[in-house]
Formats: C-alpha cells, sequence, structure tokens
C-alpha cells in the first residue's frame, strides 16, 4: 500500500494527520520522523504567558497566606477551596492514591462534551495584590495557572510540526508522572513541571532529565519528600519530625531500576535518608539566608530563590548509606546526586526504560529483538534519549507492526482538531479528554496513565468517544466530504470495511462520525 508508512509515521510516531500531510510524507515517511530529532527546540513550550514553577509557586504561597490572615481575623469564615496543598505538612495535601480515575470513567462527562466553558476574568494586577491584603483566593491562581498551561500546551500540540517531538514528551511526562488530584500547589506546578523538567531534555541525557525531575518542585511536593526530614539531623532531633519513604521508593520503582530491577527495602530507606534535606526554598526561608550570610553559606552559598529547589543540611539525615550493594560517604547534596547518577547508568534501569518505550508505540507485548535493540542503545550511549528515539524510529518492527495501542483521551482529542480543523478552546479540550478518562495532569498514581493495548476502551469510554464523534461532526463545515476527508487523511491505508461505511453513511455527519470511531483513527 501506497500509504501505509506514511499513516504509520503520523499516527504511531505522531498525533494524527492534518489536511496534506499524507502525501507530503509519502515521499519519505522514515526521513520525515527522524526529522524532529534535529528540531529540538521545536519540544518546547515558550509562551510568553506562562509564568516559571517558583513564580506560581510565590504566587499561592502569597494567595494562601491571605487567606489564613482572613481566616484568623474572621474565625468564623469557611473557605470552599478545598485543602490548601501547600507542603507544609502531609495533612495539608490529598493522596493521589486516594482519589483515582479510572481509565474510561465517565470523569467530567456530566457537562456536556464540546460545551465552552465561559472564560475566567482575573487582571495580573490581582494576583500581585495577594500579598498585600489583595482578594485573591488559591483557587483563582490554581484555575488562572492551569487554564493558562493547558492552553498552551493544547495549541502548541495542535500546530507542532514534529508531533514525533510531543508523543516523546507525552511518553516521559508519564513516566515521571505528578498528579494534581494531590493538591493545590502540584496542580499549580504541574504544567510548568512538564515544561522544565521534560520537555529541555526529552532529547538529552536521561541522567539530566531524572535530575531535573527529582529536583523539582512540583516532585519534592507531589511525593512528599519536601516534609522529609531526617530524624537524626537538627530538625529532626528539635522538632520531632521524620523520614519520608515516598520519593526514595519511586525512583527505584518507578522512574529507574523497576519493580523487578533488584532493589529491596533497606536500599529505599538509604535512598530516602541520601535525599534528606532535598526541598523547596520557602520565602522565609529566602528571606533569612538574604539576611545571613553564614545561613546563605550553609545552604550553598548562591541566591536562595522562593519556589526552587534547596539543598537544607539543617534536614538532612547524617551518615554514610548504602545503596543497592554501593557504600556512599555523605557529602550532602552530592551524594544524592551521585546515587541518581549510578541509577541513570544501571542496566535494570535500561531494560525498563527500552521495555516501556516499546510498549508504549508499539504494543502490550512487543517484539524481544525491538526491546534489545533499545536497551542495547541506551546502554552504548550512556543514556542519550535523541539516540533511544533514532533507535525506535529506525527499527523495523516499528514499522511492520500493526495498530494496537487505542488513542490516549487527550491525544484523541488533539488529533480531532489536527485532522478536522476543529477549533476547540482549551476548556473544552480537557472537559473532553477527562470526560473519556483522562483529566489532564491528573493521573490516578505515581504509575502515571496505563498503557495497555485497550486501556482506553471500556464500554463507557467507547460511548464517549461517540457521543464526542457525533458532537464534532455537527461542527464539521457544511460543505466537507467525509468521504473526501477520508481518502485525504488515510488514502489506501484505510481498510475497505471503513471506506465502505464512510461511502454508505446516510447523511454527511454519520460519515465523519464513522470515521472518527474507526480502528483507523482510533488506534495507532
Amino acid at each position: 500500500m501506497k500509504h501505509r508508512e506514511a499513516s504509520i509515521a503520523l499516527r504511531r510516531f505522531g498525533l494524527g494527520p492534518r489536511r496534506g500531510d499524507l502525501q507530503q510524507v509519502a515521499a519519505d515517511p522514515r526521513g520525515y520522523v527522524l526529522a524532529a530529532l534535529q528540531h529540538r527546540s521545536a519540544a518546547f513550550v515558550t509562551d510568553p504567558a506562562l509564568e516559571p514553577s517558583h513564580l506560581s509557586f510565590e504566587a499561592l504561597r502569597s494567595a494562601q497566606r491571605a487567606q489564613r490572615e482572613a481566616r484568623r481575623k474572621l474565625p468564623g469564615l469557611r473557605s470552599n477551596e478545598g485543602p490548601v496543598g501547600s507542603g507544609a505538612g502531609p495533612g495539608d495535601m490529598r493522596s493521589a492514591e486516594k482519589s483515582p480515575v479510572a481509565p474510561g470513567a465517565r470523569g467530567a462527562a456530566a457537562s456536556t462534551p464540546l460545551e465552552v466553558m465561559p472564560p475566567m476574568e482575573m487582571p495580573a494586577e490581582k494576583r500581585a495584590a495577594a500579598g498585600a491584603g489583595g482578594v485573591v483566593r488559591p483557587g483563582e491562581i490554581r484555575r488562572e495557572v492551569f487554564r493558562e498551561e493547558a492552553r498552551a500546551r493544547l495549541d502548541h500540540a495542535v500546530a507542532s510540526t514534529q508531533p514525533f517531538l510531543e508523543r516523546l514528551v507525552y511518553f516521559w511526562s508519564n513516566h515521571f508522572c505528578i498528579s494534581g488530584l494531590k493538591g493545590q500547589m502540584v496542580r499549580v506546578l504541574a504544567g510548568s513541571f512538564e515544561r522544565e523538567a521534560i520537555r529541555p531534555h526529552v532529547l538529552g541525557r536521561f541522567w539530566d532529565m531524572l535530575k531535573a525531575v527529582e529536583q523539582h518542585p512540583a516532585m519534592l511536593v507531589y511525593l512528599d519528600n519536601a516534609q522529609s526530614v531526617g530524624p537524626g539531623s537538627p530538625v529532626g532531633r528539635k522538632r520531632g519530625r521524620g523520614l519520608n519513604e515516598n520519593l526514595a521508593r519511586e525512583i527505584l520503582e518507578l522512574h529507574t531500576l523497576g519493580v523487578a530491577g533488584g532493589y529491596s527495602q533497606p536500599d529505599v530507606t538509604s535512598l530516602a535518608n541520601v535525599l534528606t534535606g532535598w526541598t523547596i526554598a520557602e520565602p522565609q526561608l529566602a528571606a533569612n539566608a538574604a539576611a545571613n550570610p553564614r545561613l546563605a553559606a550553609r545552604l550553598g552559598g548562591g541566591e536562595i530563590v522562593p519556589g526552587r529547589f534547596v539543598f537544607t543540611p539543617d534536614r538532612h539525615e547524617p551518615g554514610p548509606r548504602v545503596v543497592l550493594g554501593k557504600r556512599y560517604d555523605d557529602r550532602g547534596l552530592a551524594t544524592g546526586e551521585a546515587v541518581l547518577a549510578d541509577l541513570a547508568r544501571h542496566p535494570a534501569t535500561a531494560r525498563q526504560i527500552a521495555r516501556k518505550l516499546a510498549r508504549h508505540f508499539v504494543a502490550d507485548n512487543p517484539p524481544p529483538a525491538l526491546v534489545a535493540r533499545l536497551e542495547a542503545t541506551f546502554r552504548s550511549t550512556d543514556g542519550d534519549l535523541a539516540e533511544l528515539a533514532r533507535a525506535l524510529a529506525t527499527a523495523p518492527e516499528c514499522w511492520a507492526a500493526p495498530p494496537r495501542k487505542v488513542v490516549p483521551p487527550f491525544d484523541f482529542v488533539v488529533s480531532l482538531m489536527r485532522a478536522f480543523e476543529l477549533r476547540l478552546r482549551a476548556p473544552e479540550a480537557v472537559r473532553i479528554a477527562a470526560a473519556i478518562g483522562q483529566p489532564l495532569w491528573a493521573p490516578p498514581s505515581p504509575k502515571g496513565w496505563p498503557d495497555d493495548d485497550d486501556a482506553w476502551m471500556a464500554p463507557s469510554a467507547v460511548r464517549e468517544r461517540l457521543r464526542i464523534a457525533e458532537r464534532a461532526a455537527r461542527l464539521m463545515d457544511r460543505g466537507a466530504d467525509p468521504r473526501a476527508a477520508a481518502s485525504d487523511l488515510f488514502g489506501d491505508a484505510l481498510s475497505r470495511q471503513t471506506m465502505l461505511a464512510v461511502e454508505r453513511a446516510e447523511v454527511r455527519e454519520q460519515g465523519f462520525e464513522l470515521l472518527m470511531m474507526s480502528p483507523e483513527f482510533l488506534r495507532r
């Protein structure tokens, strides 16, 4: 078939075709995919409306302080903002494990898909007023930041000319996932986490991404390391606060070695002790360091910026540690980074990454030869993710395997917008993805969203996709012909059965619905 490989390039390695893409890509499908690796900056989201994570952190903190002050002055005042999720202590946040969103669950389906949400008007100057007796509530900060981040992500995906990079971003963002179900702070930082810790490194070294992820405020709050204190540290002895093992466990089980990677509970505890002191600079700490040169020196000697990573020796558990049989002397921050570097280069990490990548792009049980090739590439290049992506894109198994993976909800919405030029605002798109089981930046657990071939095909999810297809078909231009669209988007890669169904549709809208719900559109 003339268009089979072009369709694979656009769907397995991308976010679906736009009008005219198929004919252009058909000349060199593999070259089209590989070309993305020469455009690293295409992975960046540089929208000027977006703030760096530390400014969003400060804005939310400021609003939380103002809210607490208002409550202090008016003891009877009650807020409907929900848990603050500030990171001040474990009681401030809801556990992502306690708020699962099952794949295929209706989620936000109670509101009609494709219904436009009214924009929230909140001038920027209102945010600045929060710390000076202003009226901005934490929930307003959360909604404004999340809305802007979601809009930028959606716009970038729909307009992308290098969608292979977006697919890689989504893979790594799910591998190192955080969840806004944890509380307000993680929800505020979710978009900037992806922009700052994932996108800059998606074609870089795995070690660099690992370090950026584990030191990002969003991850430190999500997995509670911001509150972890060494029991034998000055702060631990004085305040009686203790160790939290969440980040250490997920680094070993999910981020590097894998559940069968050969680590034990003592390794988790040792790594958790190594990571004590890895936290976020609160505004008060930054102010104290600016006024106290000795404190600033203990914190590393550089400028302490509120909302950014900081290593605090007074919270760090002293002493050497053994992780995976290797002894590490206590060198403070450097010890944790040394452990992460070793984990990034561990053979079990290479195996897990290779298996997950092949599973994500090909099938639940990917060809062993493909997994072995990816693993060898990861190890021989010291975790060069660009070379790993190149090995994936040039593997014959990726071009021979039939489409099995069901397109996840967010990708499904993006593919509808790209293929049929639907103009959906970000709140609509986010609502639609949630309706079919994938609320943005809110996976049900640290494991991330499932990656099974049929993970998104529960009966309720299929019904929701059909409802969305029906609404989308009615939004199509009256002059659009579903038969012409089918030919333009898929060419001869479309099965005879699907083409016949589209041709025999009783009305134009039904033809588009059948195309949107076809196996060719739903699987990649």
